[in-house]
């Protein structure tokens, strides 16, 4: 038997092929099967034109067996077969594919696409064989044909014997090594695992001898194994199937099958889509967050079929950040594959499909929202922080996609609020969406900066989340409104509890003796316009708040150099305490020292923030209090 070689070209390919281009050898099963479905696909194009022959679906199938003694896995199929001239053509010619040549030569409609169309596929094999036999005999043929090959030597071909026109492609495993464990591939729980991951949805049966256990006849106690043929994928996706014929617990059968999550999720879409681009999408907005979303180990993106075979587990390029969370499936015959079928070019096709879908879980959410607001308030107790964060880690790129999904704490409403229904509700005259920021709804509740706000009877948002108000820094504002926090310098009201001229010239002295005893912490001391029952507080002035300044100092990264808002003690003049402050600035500067680092130190306990000397705070009570 005479032994050809492969061209230049290809002993390089194959030399690649085995070592660097596919970086896992499971696929080579997804290949070959991928292989015999289009050869049964071939016949079914050819009965298009062909009056002569027929197509019964219900005999074609791929069948994979194992023989562990001899090492053999050997996958069949029924299809069209290969003559003596294609397989050295196709098999002798890496990267040259029949099923490319054969597209391109029939008119492909009916929604049936050929699968493998690089010509390589075939030769991952040769990651777990050191010995490949293609026996095939052709469609009209009489004769069958033997290609075989150890690898880059060469090939030969020869004749051979085959009862019915298809391929056999037999490999002979190879031994296993310190550092691989190829009888792996001789198991059968792993070849059927491989299969459902990659090619469940062949549309053709692939059938296997599966291993069952039985009573032994006429025992009570003891069992047996048998072997029985069966079909081991589901052949029709669901994503195939009419939603008309679909109920909820097909969709949630679907989630818990594929392993997106071991919550209930809270809804699913169903995408089919024929344009520009054609695909089918199943999506899922989970219940609860996985255990590992805030961490490196989380991986964001949809499973990525084409044609029904699995190419990709998770296809970030189709999920924005901000919805991450998002589990599911697309499938599309129009993507523009690498050579590998690992990885995805990008291309138009993958951005349009990405653009899509971004806007149908966009609306899914909105109706959620609107029509379902006990879920979506579930949803968003899990989520609604990836939100924020997709408003301000793309500076506001975002915005007009996800800030009608935010939901913010109302004082008023005490509940859950849109942006939207916060506007609608703003009285003519109120200028600004007002904020407090802190660290629960209950201290919020009892904040003294609200007090004027409150008092004008404007209704005030709760930001509890540390991301609350790094996002809407990038939103600036909402309906034409901007966000104005209720410890800001400038309140941006007409009117309010705003100390007398006299008073506040009087007592500049008194606010220039706090601010030089307070050097390096504050940056003025003056009366506040803001305050009515309590004595004293802080407010801000600039870009970074005194709650950005707990967050931006609670990052590993600031450990070495602290962030400092622009802080501004404010005094209520009309409390009795500042009456006892004039006291201790006329009569007694000790007492007056004394009395100001108190103020400060309870100004900002109120805000949350660290004591800067607690045993100074308490002794210093404690001399108050002798």
């Amino acid at each position: 038997m005479a032994k050809k070689e492969f061209q230049t070209e290809s002993k390089r390919l194959l030399d690649l092929m085995i070592n660097s281009i596919y970086t896992n050898r499971e696929i080579f099963l997804r290949e070959l099967i991928s292989n015999a479905s289009d050869a049964i696909d071939k016949i079914y194009y050819k009965t298009l034109v062909d009056e002569a022959l027929s197509f019964n679906k219900e005999s074609y199938y791929i069948r994979i067996s194992v023989d562990k003694d001899e090492r053999i896995l050997t996958v069949s199929d029924y299809g069209i077969g290969m003559t003596r001239e294609e397989l050295d053509d196709n098999l002798g010619v890496i990267a040259r594919s029949g099923s490319l040549n054969f597209k391109k030569e029939t008119e492909i409609k009916d929604g049936y696409d050929i699968i493998g169309q690089f010509g390589v596929g075939f030769y991952s094999a040769f990651m777990v064989a050191d010995k490949i036999t293609v026996v095939s005999r052709a469609l009209g043929q009489d004769e069958a044909y033997r290609w075989e090959s150890e690898g880059i030597d060469g090939y030969s071909i020869e004749p051979a014997h085959r009862d019915e026109v298809g391929t056999d492609v037999i490999l002979r495993i190879k031994p296993n090594s310190e550092e691989d464990n190829y009888d792996d591939y001789l198991q059968e729980y792993r070849l059927r695992s491989i299969v459902k991951k990659y090619s469940d949805f062949i549309r053709y049966p692939i059938k296997m001898d599966v291993t069952h256990s039985r009573l032994k006849e006429g025992s009570e106690n003891e069992y047996e194994d048998y072997t029985e043929e069966q079909v081991i994928n589901s052949m029709v996706p669901i994503w195939k199937k009419n939603k008309n014929e679909l109920k909820p617990e097909d969709y949630e059968n679907f989630y818990f099958e594929k392993h997106y999550g071991f919550d209930q999720p809270l809804k699913h879409i169903h995408v089919s889509t024929d344009g520009t681009v054609s695909y089918n999408a199943i999506l899922y907005i989970p219940e609860r967050m996985p255990y590992d979303f805030y961490t490196k180990e989380y991986e964001k993106g949809l499973e990525l079929y084409s044609s029904g075979v699995l190419i990709m587990n998770k296809c970030p390029d189709l999920l924005p950040d901000s919805f991450s969370f998002v589990k599911g499936m697309v499938d599309s015959e129009d993507l523009t594959l690498n050579i590998s079928r690992e990885m995805l070019q990008h291309d138009r096709q993958l951005k349009l499909i990405g653009k899509n879908i971004k806007t149908k879980i966009k609306n899914e959410l909105k109706n959620l929202l609107q029509n379902e607001r006990e879920k979506y308030e579930t949803f968003y107790q899990s989520f609604g922080r990836q939100l924020k964060f997709g408003i301000y880690e793309g500076f506001g790129a975002e915005k007009e996609l996800l800030q009608d999904l935010l939901l913010f704490y109302s004082s008023r409403e005490k509940k859950m609020v849109t942006l939207d229904e916060y506007v609608a509700r703003m009285p003519e005259e109120q200028k600004y969406i007002y904020y407090a920021a802190g660290e629960s709804v209950a201290k919020l509740d009892k904040l003294p900066q609200s007090e004027l706000v409150a008092d004008k009877g404007y209704e005030i948002l709760y930001f509890t989340d540390d991301v609350d108000e790094f996002t809407i820094s990038m939103m600036r504002e909402y309906q034409d409104k901007e966000f104005k926090s209720v410890s800001s310098g400038d309140l941006g009201l007409d009117e309010g509890a705003e100390p007398a001229e006299s008073e506040a010239s009087e007592n500049q002295d008194l606010f220039g003796a706090m601010k030089d005893l307070l050097t390096g912490k504050v940056n003025d001391v003056r009366a506040s316009k803001r305050l009515k029952n309590h004595p004293v507080c802080l407010s801000n002035e600039g870009a970074i708040s005194i709650e950005m300044e707990k967050t931006l100092n609670a990052m590993p990264s600031a450990q070495s150099q602290q962030v400092k808002a622009s802080k501004v003690l404010e005094l209520n003049v009309h409390h009795p305490v500042f009456k006892t402050l004039q006291e201790a600035y006329s009569e007694d500067k000790e007492k007056f020292g004394l009395f100001t680092g108190l103020l400060y130190n309870q100004a900002l306990l109120i805000e949350g923030l660290p004591l800067e000397v607690p045993v100074e705070f308490t002794n210093n009570i404690c001399k108050i209090m002798i």
